[in-house]
């Protein structure tokens, strides 16, 4: 009968067990990621003689220690929007976009905060000393006053520039198809812009090459996706917010 579900039609529970394994493969390749990026992150350290204790591991309120602490809360971010969309939209391209960004910065996290353990350092600033701060006060390297359309830097739990707030996040996983998607391209975007600047920032700022070395592969990653959304949200009639 129209309108009725057959209770031994296998459809369904399939369906169920595939959504199920595309979670696991997913949740599992950033799993390895992580687990990848600490091991390469020792490795590529000790190359560049960084390791605790030698002459150039940064200190703990250097600008490299301050940016693989806040990139690695800044991505976090990025990973969780990005699981948040992947299961409130079937837009391929999105998803892959979703999947790609997730991957891509679950890599970084952990290589981020693989340093911070080889340096011997914490991984959250102590004292009273605010995110970001080892970017100076904003001039010249793309500081404070840039990352795009944000609320105040601390309410409604946003840390960092271009972090999305409680709110929003909240919002992105009620919303669903073309509405989910131009949100979170909107979020993203706001996102990559503060990420694009801290990572301009270490670049200039930071002595440790191989750090150097992914913040500017960070920049060039970003401004290229920043590109895409733009278009992807112009594909849907939307546009970025800032």
């Amino acid at each position: 009968m129209s309108g009725t579900t057959d209770p031994t039609d296998p459809a369904p529970t399939a369906e169920r067990r595939k959504t199920a394994r595309v979670r696991w493969v997913a949740g599992g390749a950033v799993a390895l990621a992580l687990l990848f990026a600490g091991a390469a992150a020792v490795a590529s350290a000790r190359d560049d003689g960084s390791a605790p204790g030698a002459a150039g591991a940064p200190a703990p309120d250097s600008a490299d220690a301050g940016f693989a602490r806040d990139m690695a809360v800044h991505h976090q971010q990025a990973v969780e929007m990005s699981f948040i969309v992947r299961d409130r939209t079937e837009d391929e391209d999105v998803r892959r976009l979703a999947y790609d960004i997730a991957n891509t910065q679950a890599n970084q996290r952990g290589m981020l905060l693989g340093w911070l353990d080889l340096w011997g350092l914490p991984k959250v600033a102590g004292g009273d000393r605010p995110p970001m701060a080892w970017m100076g006060d904003g001039e010249g390297d793309g500081g404070h006053e840039h990352g795009g359309h944000q609320p105040d830097r601390g309410s409604d739990g946003v840390l960092m520039a271009g972090m999305a707030s409680r709110a929003e996040l909240e919002r992105l996983a009620r919303l669903d198809g073309k509405q989910a998607e131009v949100f979170y391209l909107q979020l993203m975007t706001d996102h990559h812009k503060g990420g694009v600047a801290m990572a301009e920032a270490c670049a200039s700022r930071c002595t440790v090459p191989v750090e150097q070395r992914l913040a500017r592969g960070m920049v060039e990653g970003q401004q290229s996706e920043l590109g895409l959304m733009r278009d992807m949200l112009t594909e849907r009639k939307a546009r970025p917010r800032s």
